[in-house]
């Protein structure tokens, strides 16, 4: 491939080098390595596509978005980075709180554990109780953090080493006021306190290993829309607690968080009529596309979503019941045939769920858990950059003005 070099496009998009490499993280431009391995090469076409998107629209200028420069996360050449480590690799041996400090401090800390004083945690687990039973993990979710944010008189305070303690109280409690499902667990990593709320199911060290790594692997994923939405938050100075109510807010959409439940019911349905294959094919008759295997969904990784990889890699050590086993692998075989489609991180935690007898909100549950990191990480960029910089100018396409007066 000859190409484009980095210079090149971003003369020709109008941006600084650094903005091309957010590009690819975020998947709007591929990238190859020049010849030699020496610097990269990209393809004019989807540069020229980019320009003319970022250009011009409907005859108008387009508003320029501000530029969010972030030392978070890099999506490239198939790998998703924090701060320079490979997640993956992360996820395999740090705990997910020790991945939430190194996202927020770039201090990597093995020992850091995150507790909650007991005023925050049992108001928040009377008002949980009170729910109703069939109440969604989210909705729970949100009202803890309602209420830890009511009782937390220090919220306001948005200074790095603040926004950290609050951090790590936030998640401690959203997690240890959730109504148990198991067995009362020994204080330990979050892992192991959220196994016992996600499912009855009897705590085995690989089921706890394979969830710490899914909180790990969804921790961030560079300006999804839920950290657009963190981030404007951020950017008006609200406390971490409503950056992270922004964040939920944007995350409950269907095409966002809510992705990991039709993925649940995808496999469901594969699992309890014994054909996969079936089931792969009529969702693709009828949807056009099969939740959990939409290859147009992470573009950034060309192989297949390593988080999705990594996570799936750990439930054979589970105990399962062979049908689950069948409709699990019996999905993946029907997605590799023809065209392959691997499978991404909502139907990796479908799988997870369903070997470890959760419901079928959990990998949503877990995957809003695990982006709170991701969230405050942002948060404490934000924080550091000029206050209301997200003020675009809206593009009017209505009557001119005066128009419909008589």
């Amino acid at each position: 491939m000859t190409g484009l070099t980095t210079a090149q496009v971003a003369d020709q998009l109008g941006v600084k080098p650094e903005t091309v490499y957010a590009y690819v993280s975020r998947g709007l431009l591929s990238r190859a390595r020049a010849p030699g391995g020496k610097g990269s090469r990209f393809d004019p076409a989807e540069v020229a596509l980019l320009a003319a998107r970022n250009g011009r629209r409907g005859g108008r200028p387009m508003a320029a978005a501000p530029a969010v420069r972030t030392a978070l996360t890099l999506i490239d050449q198939g790998r998703l980075g924090y701060r320079g480590r490979d997640a993956v690799e992360l996820a395999a041996a740090e705990s997910f709180e020790t991945v939430a400090h190194w996202l927020w401090t770039g201090q990597l800390d093995s020992a850091c554990s995150f507790t909650a004083p007991a005023e925050l945690v049992e108001p928040a687990r009377a008002a949980a109780a009170s729910l109703p039973t069939a109440t969604r993990l989210t909705d729970r979710i949100r009202v803890l953090l309602t209420l830890a944010s009511a009782a937390d008189p220090m919220r306001f305070r948005t200074d790095p080493a603040a926004v950290v303690a609050t951090g790590s109280t936030m998640l401690a409690t959203m997690i240890d006021a959730l109504p148990l499902r198991g067995a009362e667990p020994q204080a330990g990593r979050l892992a192991d306190r959220l196994w016992p709320r996600l499912t009855g199911a009897p705590t085995v060290p690989a089921g706890v290993e394979a969830l710490n790594a899914a909180l790990v692997l969804v921790a961030d994923h560079d300006l999804a829309a839920s950290t657009v939405a963190a981030r404007v938050a951020a950017s008006t100075r609200a406390h971490p607690y409503a950056v992270v109510a922004a964040g939920l807010a944007a995350f409950d959409g269907p095409l966002h968080g809510a992705a990991a439940n039709h993925a649940h019911r995808v496999l469901a349905e594969a699992i309890e009529s014994g054909d996969p294959v079936g089931v792969f094919s009529e969702r693709l008759r009828t949807d056009g596309r099969v939740a959990g295997f939409d290859p147009h969904v992470n573009r950034a990784y060309p192989d297949g979503d390593v988080r999705a990889a990594a996570l799936l890699a750990r439930l054979p050590e589970l105990p399962a019941a062979p049908a689950v086993r069948a409709g699990i692998d019996g999905l993946v075989a029907a997605a590799r045939e023809r065209s392959p489609s691997p499978p991404n991180i909502e139907f990796a935690l479908a799988a997870l769920a369903q070997v470890a007898q959760m419901p079928a909100d959990a990998g949503e549950a877990i995957f809003a858990i695990g982006r709170t990191a991701g969230w405050l990480a942002h948060a404490l960029e934000e924080y550091q950059e000029p206050g209301l910089r997200f003020r675009l100018t809206g593009s009017y396409v209505g009557p001119p003005l005066d128009s419909l007066t008589g």
